[in-house]
């Protein structure tokens, strides 16, 4: 056999296991990863959730549960989520700054048994809203400013009940720099804000919407305040505004159709990046694994790593435990 005469062969630095591992660009760790947790106020321990297999809504118990076990397998960050009693939807969502609500309640039961881990707080009024809105509807209009009033009630809500970030997910404009200067005056200077930059008018919220019964039932159109799905530009004129507001950190939703969204705000500023691999993107994946179409260990590290490849700092997923799991068994 005759050799090519080659200078240049990147297969030797694919040979074995050892220099793959020595060479490669992307890594994966637990604490990239942040568990969203979807929350309710019953006494059934885990209600599972059909279309998100493997996903559960867990009572307050079971929720400080979870966190303990996430903390243990070095996850540093939760995302609470609550289904709210239909009794307690509104059309103006007040339930969203009840300081006795669920959420408060989770967040101090989380605090006092895992002190060290972080509690992300999801700043919107649809699963308080009987419309399942984001935002305070009138004549079949959101309402921007006065939505905005409602959300600084419930950040500062959530402030004061021990969250470290509150996360508005909202789309209002002016939403970051109102909540900022409330935290401020309120003496929650410390609470971090990680501001949904680019949150899309996607297809991809399914599953999330029947975990937490907060589909769109009225009201309006949500394509009116979430992103077109065709646009990109429109992402950086979002950020602009975010951090002058003073978010500490920003996001894009969903993250795999968006990856070149994540790409654009990565090169754009050097505030963090989280990304969200949401309810559908996780279901797509385990609807294929259970018809053995896909491999999910495989299919799932795949897409968290390109998520980390195309410069988000920190994955929103709901295999967040499950993945930091595995690091740990391979690490023993």
């Amino acid at each position: 056999m005759t050799l090519l005469d080659l200078v240049h062969r990147p297969r030797r630095l694919r040979q074995n296991a050892s220099i793959r591992a020595l060479v490669r660009e992307t890594t994966l760790s637990a604490s990239d990863l942040i568990q969203p947790l979807f929350i309710h106020d019953g006494e059934a321990a885990e209600v599972a959730i059909p279309s998100m297999p493997g996903q559960a809504r867990l009572n307050l118990e079971a929720c400080v549960e979870t966190c303990v076990r996430a903390s243990r397998v070095g996850i540093p960050a939760v995302a609470l989520f609550p289904s709210v009693e239909s009794s307690r939807k509104s059309e103006d969502a007040r339930e969203a700054w009840n300081p006795e609500g669920l959420i408060p309640r989770a967040v101090k039961a989380i605090k006092k048994a895992c002190p060290e881990l972080l509690v992300i707080c999801d700043v919107a009024l649809d699963p308080y809203s009987s419309l399942g809105q984001d935002g305070v509807v009138r004549d079949g209009t959101i309402l921007n400013d006065l939505t905005v009033a409602a959300l600084v009630k419930q950040a500062r809500m959530q402030a004061e009940a021990g969250a470290d970030i509150v996360a508005p997910s909202d789309m209002m404009d002016g939403r970051v720099g109102a909540i900022r200067n409330e935290l401020d005056s309120a003496g929650q200077e410390s609470t971090m804000i990680l501001a949904y930059t680019a949150k899309y008018a996607s297809g991809f919220y399914g599953p999330f919407r029947d975990a937490l019964d907060s589909a769109p039932r009225g009201g309006t159109d949500k394509k009116t305040y979430q992103m077109d799905p065709g646009n990109a530009r429109e992402a950086l004129r979002e950020l602009y505004f975010d951090i002058q507001e003073g978010a500490d950190m920003v996001m894009v939703k969903p993250a795999l159709p968006y990856l070149d969204i994540v790409r654009e705000l990565r090169d754009s500023t050097e505030v963090p990046i989280a990304a969200y691999h949401v309810s559908g993107e996780y279901a797509m994946l385990k609807a294929a694994a259970q018809k053995g179409w896909l491999d999910w260990d495989a299919c799932i590290m795949e897409s968290l790593v390109s998520i980390k490849r195309a410069g988000a700092d920190c994955i929103l997923t709901y295999a967040a435990i499950e993945v930091a799991e595995r690091f740990l068994r391979k690490q023993r």
